[in-house]
């Protein structure tokens, strides 16, 4: 199996499945547990949204392993609670190692905050706006492979959920984190054609409830 062409790699374990998780074993983990699963729980799309800012020009592995720092940092990802965070508080996290300390994203995070609270006051919930952009059957190819991935870092609906998130005030909410944040969200099912998860991913989708 030629990775660079199929996107697939086979385990250890003799489990064919895509191949960006290198086989590290919490990369794998990450893979198979929770990329791609729908999630509606509010706190959990706010922090994956935030995380996905702190990505940009890193690689999420990096983000991944100091997610439990980023949680303890970030109040569990409580945007009640973040919003409240004051300039004492970004100084604090600009101190804190286990973090990416970038004041431009911690700032965002905060700001970001404010925005998840008034957004779901308006909506119900943040699950409830955000799950409103999942594109239908029709904005989706009929197979996908791994030139498919490649090939779309940036769809039409996370163009849309972009400009809507930009003009409510939302920053680090480009197209391509957008689109990161909606495949690992369950939004989309992008795990490819010959992983193992597609199937099963599929089977959750189909059973999910729509917040």
């Amino acid at each position: 199996m030629e990775t660079e062409k199929t996107g697939l790699l086979e385990g250890e374990d003799g489990i064919v499945r895509c191949a960006w998780h290198g086989n590290l074993p919490d990369y794998l983990h990450y893979h198979d547990h929770e990329w791609g699963r729908p999630v509606a729980d509010d706190k959990r799309l706010f922090e994956k949204i935030c995380l996905e800012g702190f990505q940009s020009g890193l690689s999420w592995l990096t983000i991944l392993r100091k997610r439990e720092n980023f949680r303890r940092a970030f109040a569990g990802f409580d945007f009640e609670r973040v919003a409240e965070f004051t300039d004492a508080d970004v100084e604090r996290l600009l101190g804190d190692a286990g973090i990416v300390r970038h004041r431009g994203k911690i700032v965002s995070t905060i700001n970001n905050a404010r925005r998840a609270r008034d957004l779901a006051e308006e909506a119900g919930s943040l699950a409830a706006w955000f799950w409103k952009f999942e594109p239908g059957a029709d904005e989706r190819p009929q197979r996908f492979d791994y030139a498919t991935l490649i090939a779309n870092p940036t769809t039409p609906t996370s163009t849309r959920m972009s400009k809507e998130l930009k003009k409510r005030g939302w920053s680090f909410v480009g197209p391509t984190t957008v689109y990161a944040f909606m495949q690992a969200m369950g939004m989309v099912n992008d795990h490819i054609e010959g992983c193992v998860c597609r199937a099963e991913i599929e089977r959750e989708r189909a059973a999910f409830k729509r917040p």
